[in-house]
């Protein structure tokens, strides 16, 4: 029979307590993993052809009421996938991967979201600002081929506790100011601005189907006068256009989406059979805006074959060094251009503005 001190089956104390350490040790290592941090990842998303289908074959961009055309090739609209922000906090171990992805980058959550949001506030933000980019889209194609687009400003929001929230309701169509019409919302903010906080001004809006003016006071809002409202711009649309995007938020599918109407709205085929992706948000004025994560949207679009990608202007020098092989990023300051360059890439030309 073995003496006990000399098994070799029994672990020396020095050994179990440094087993006991390392469970110890493990157990921390988890616990603080699955800790919820405050960053947000972005990575790759999927890019979706605004000339194709939906799932249940309906167009992805369908047009009633006009004549449309047949369409070849590609115009991807771009996304990308965030994990993290408010409600869906990531962890170390997301962080570690994220780190040793070269296409994701971590973010700060507040550098990505307001603070103090919710995750419902986030996505009601990001369905409005979808489904704005596709009416200013259509606008903005429209108007490009000649057709006339009708414009109004609707109170989608009111101030708590401002004095025009008592006399002004959420659907109001505001047609003038102390009796001027409003024909852009540039002539809301200049006649507001005549005004000192705290003066009155008459306020003449259309509620369901008639016309009434009302009195209210306005505020201040860094130190210039406001009346305490949230507009957003409704069109007046010759023929009905309807974008199926599905699920996607956000506003920067814009510029897509208004060529792809394009397209749609006129003989040809615009992109000549080529697979082109893009982004950037579209406004009233044509202007083509930056975006966030322009380098996963680039990497999304090469990994779905595109071989050519429309980028903001603004968003140039964030891909710099950061363009993959095998696709061509293009510089688009306006729709105008977003046109030009896509009638190029067609025909094949190279004098195309480099972008990265």
């Amino acid at each position: 029979m073995s003496d006990w001190r000399t098994d070799p089956t029994q672990l020396s104390p020095r050994s179990k307590r440094l087993l006991w350490s390392t469970f110890v040790g493990l157990v921390l290592a988890c616990i603080i993993a699955l800790i919820p941090l405050p960053y947000a990842i972005l990575r790759p998303g999927p890019a979706t052809n605004t000339l194709g289908t939906t799932s249940d074959g309906k167009p992805l961009v369908d047009i009633k009421g006009a004549s449309t055309y047949p369409t070849s090739g590609g115009l991807d609209f771009t996304t990308v996938r965030v994990s993290g922000g408010p409600g869906r906090r990531v962890n170390a171990w997301d962080l570690l991967g994220a780190w040793m992805n070269p296409h994701d980058e971590i973010f700060r959550e507040d550098q990505l979201f307001p603070k103090g949001s919710t995750s419902k506030q986030i996505e009601e933000q990001n369905a409005a600002e979808m489904a704005g980019s596709q009416s200013e889209a259509a606008a903005i194609a429209l108007r490009s081929l000649g057709k006339k687009v009708g414009e109004s400003y609707v109170v989608a929001a009111l101030t708590e506790g401002a004095p025009s929230a008592s006399v002004l309701k959420v659907g109001d169509v505001i047609t003038a100011v102390d009796g001027r019409p409003v024909t852009a919302l540039i002539d809301i903010q200049n006649q507001v601005r005549t005004h000192q906080p705290g003066d009155s001004v008459e306020v003449t809006v259309s509620r369901e189907g008639s016309s009434q003016t009302v009195t209210t006071t306005t505020i201040a809002a860094d130190g210039r006068p406001v009346l305490g409202v949230r507009l957003r711009m409704d069109f007046d649309f010759p023929f009905e256009v309807t974008i199926h995007a599905g699920d996607v938020g956000g506003p920067s599918a814009g510029a897509m989406f208004a060529l792809a109407i394009r397209d749609v709205l006129t003989p040809g085929e615009m992109t000549g059979g080529k697979q082109i992706a893009g982004t950037g948000t579209i406004d009233d004025d044509g202007i083509v805006g930056p975006i966030g994560g322009i380098r996963q949207k680039i990497v999304g679009a090469k990994e779905a074959g595109a071989t050519f990608f429309l980028a903001p202007a603004d968003n140039c020098a964030e891909l710099v060094g950061h363009v993959p092989d095998g696709i061509t990023a293009v510089k688009i300051a306006t729709f105008d251009q977003a046109v030009s360059a896509v009638e190029k890439i067609a025909a094949g030309q190279g004098d195309l503005p480099s972008c990265g």
